[in-house]
């Protein structure tokens, strides 16, 4: 047991510095090109932060454990908007521009309300756990492709031009190194995916915990962990935008794309854990956008953010129990 614990730990070890290296190489690239703050946080940042969650629900997808691709899913997306948004507004409130609240939330609510019908089966007039099908994964990844057109074409709103110019020109690394820490930084999140998930899965049958129990909680800490360390990095250092951006687009990427890949592999079968989740989800992306109350000051303030918290140990209680 000693020693699975163990590989547990260093494939969550490799998991999490391949995303930084990913993150890193990636945002210089981005960079390259002009970016806005906000773009390179929801969809560079937002993505390659994903991606310990997109091999994790992968891997569990192909390994036939729907439990463990939904849950990872689910439970990354509660850490994010209750626990990350509530610590980072605990550091510094974080205020909400117009976009954010016109575009970006209402685009990670809609996502949140498709992953809620496709999990939901009504049978017999009462709401049940459903299953997501390949087709449903189809018309994910569909979304997925919209989401990022969409972006990149409305991306005159998060930014001026003065502001993506100075991001363009400072602490530029060179392209080959980028390159080079997109490659080693996938490298490591595979093979560090496959231990965190095969370890995970023995862990959690030793212990006689669900699969779902698991996923919902250790994992989807775990592989949120690099959206933790950007947005405390970026409140720190003032970066409203990516901080939001970073957490937006992970949450409307675990959706669309990681959903939408994992039952494109096989059929998802939701469980009464990961079915109170994918509610819980699409309440907590509401409850977001009632923080940005009232309209003259939006923004998420340590209050609000202790509130998240609070939300969010709630929740672990309820399926703990």
């Amino acid at each position: 047991m000693g020693v699975t614990v163990l590989l547990f730990i260093l494939g969550l070890a490799m998991v999490i510095t391949g995303a930084e290296a990913l993150v890193e190489g990636a945002s210089a690239m981005a960079r390259r090109f002009g970016l806005s703050e906000f773009l390179i946080g929801a969809t560079i940042v937002g993505i390659g932060t994903s991606m310990p969650e997109l091999v994790v629900s992968v891997l569990g997808a192909i390994r036939g454990s729907a439990d463990i691709a939904v849950g990872n899913v689910v439970g990354s997306n509660l850490f994010n908007t209750l626990l990350i948004l509530g610590v980072t507004a605990l550091i510094s409130p974080l205020a909400f521009t117009r976009a954010n609240v016109r575009r970006d939330i209402p685009l990670c609510i809609a996502a949140s309300l498709i992953f809620a019908i496709f999990a939901i089966s009504l049978q017999g007039g009462a709401l049940q756990a459903g299953t997501i099908s390949r087709i449903e994964g189809g018309i994910l990844l569909a979304a997925f492709a919209a989401y990022l057109w969409y972006s990149f074409r409305t991306d005159g709103d998060s930014a001026s031009a003065t502001e993506t110019e100075s991001k363009a020109s400072s602490g530029q690394k060179p392209l080959w190194l980028s390159i080079l820490m997109v490659i080693g930084g996938l490298a490591s999140l595979v093979l560090g995916g496959h231990l965190f998930v095969d370890k995970g899965v023995l862990i959690a049958q030793a212990l006689h915990v669900s699969e779902s129990i698991i996923a919902n909680t250790i994992m989807a800490g775990g592989t949120s962990a690099p959206e933790l360390a950007v947005c405390i990095v970026a409140a720190l250092k003032g970066r409203n935008q990516m901080a939001i951006g970073n957490i937006i687009g992970s949450n409307i990427s675990n959706i669309l794309l990681i959903i939408g890949a994992s039952a494109a592999i096989g059929p998802l079968g939701v469980d009464h854990v990961n079915l109170y989740g994918v509610m819980a989800v699409a309440i907590s992306s509401i409850l977001l956008l009632l923080s940005t109350l009232p309209p003259r000051r939006r923004e998420l303030t340590r209050y609000k953010g202790l509130l998240f918290i609070l939300i969010y140990a709630a929740y672990i209680f309820l399926i703990m129990r």
